[in-house]
């Protein structure tokens, strides 16, 4: 099944040409541009045509015009969904625009998807079942003498087809110029359109792949410039390597060094930071040294400067000698 393939599976890679040759040769249409089955009654007769009976063919308008006309239609082939179990999602406001890249891209899942179901065996009688919508009568009328020719095909120009041979059993010079003549232009005709409706599609594709990529690098940005983490060592990696140019070759190295600095500043003892950065330095001790060198020579200069009975009455002294009383 293939309700759900990705955008990277095989399907998606389907050629324009091959899709317009499928819808035309299943439905018994001549459709010449992928989106001008945006109207989604196209989709709808596809649908029938793997599921018969699925779908409510009188509720389908293959003449719808404007955009509410369709919305109709598609709404009709979200319950068909609904009554299958697929999830795929229509994205119905894309599709209406008419725009090739969307609807190139969702016919081409309905391919993957009517494929899985009947293997590319078509026994349907796209006519008789599209009778019963409104327009599917004059759209049959318009369409049918154009399928025995296959798309994109230019028409056979039979009388020099018949002249060429005749030319060629006449002579060598005329032969020549008849192959000459007979060489397609590189620049007229179907196959030149077509070539520059690929380009266009290949336009398109990569301008949306851009704006995917660039959309999710400026969340990238936005987040980046957080006041609350636009100082942490990660988040300035990210924005040198968001802001470098192409002459910056070492840019992720550099991103690198600077994770690595910010981890071993992180992992440093608070303890070891507070000792460093007030360490005793060895001018302090001397001064601390020499002032209590200085004190206690003080001190004992004074001691020896005092009187005899003034040592004797001296609190120590007295404590010393066991007896308050005694004096000389």
């Amino acid at each position: 099944m293939a309700t759900n393939i990705g955008m990277m599976d095989s399907a998606y890679f389907v050629g324009r040409l091959e899709i317009l040759q499928w819808i035309n040769s299943t439905l018994q249409l001549s459709l010449s541009k992928v989106e001008e089955a945006c109207s989604g009654a196209v989709h709808c007769q596809l649908m029938d045509s793997v599921h018969p009976g699925m779908v409510p063919m009188h509720k389908v308008n293959f003449d719808a015009k404007s955009e509410y006309e369709m919305i109709q239609n598609y709404k009709v082939l979200q319950d068909v969904f609904n009554k299958l179990k697929i999830t795929k999602h229509i994205e119905v406001s894309k599709l209406v625009k008419g725009r090739p890249l969307d609807n190139l891209e969702f016919m081409q899942w309905m391919k993957k998807y009517c494929d899985s179901i009947n293997g590319g065996v078509q026994s349907y009688n796209a006519l008789e079942r599209r009778e019963a919508s409104k327009g599917g009568k004059e759209i049959g009328k318009k369409c049918l003498p154009a399928v025995s020719r296959p798309v994109g095909a230019a028409p056979k120009p039979h009388s020099s087809h018949g002249s060429r041979k005749k030319d060629a059993l006449s002579g060598s010079n005329t032969a020549q110029t008849t192959k000459v003549s007979s060489r397609p232009s590189s620049r007229e005709g179907p196959a030149y359109d077509e070539q520059i409706t690929e380009l266009k599609l290949s336009v398109d594709s990569l301008e949306k792949e851009r704006d995917y990529y660039f959309s999710k690098l400026r969340d990238i940005e936005n987040l980046c410039q957080c006041p609350d983490i636009q100082k942490s060592p990660i988040v300035e990696a990210i924005t040198m390597i968001l802001y470098a140019t192409d002459n910056d070759s070492p840019i992720v190295e550099q991103a690198e060094a600077l994770l690595t600095q910010g981890k071993l500043s992180d992992g440093l003892s608070p303890i070891i930071e507070v000792s460093e950065e007030t360490p005793p330095s060895s001018t302090h001790l001397e001064s601390q040294k020499r002032k209590s060198t200085i004190n206690y020579d003080h001190d004992l200069a004074a001691i020896k400067s005092l009187s005899p009975r003034q040592r004797v009455t001296d609190p120590s002294d007295v404590h010393c000698s066991g007896s308050p009383l005694m004096t000389f």
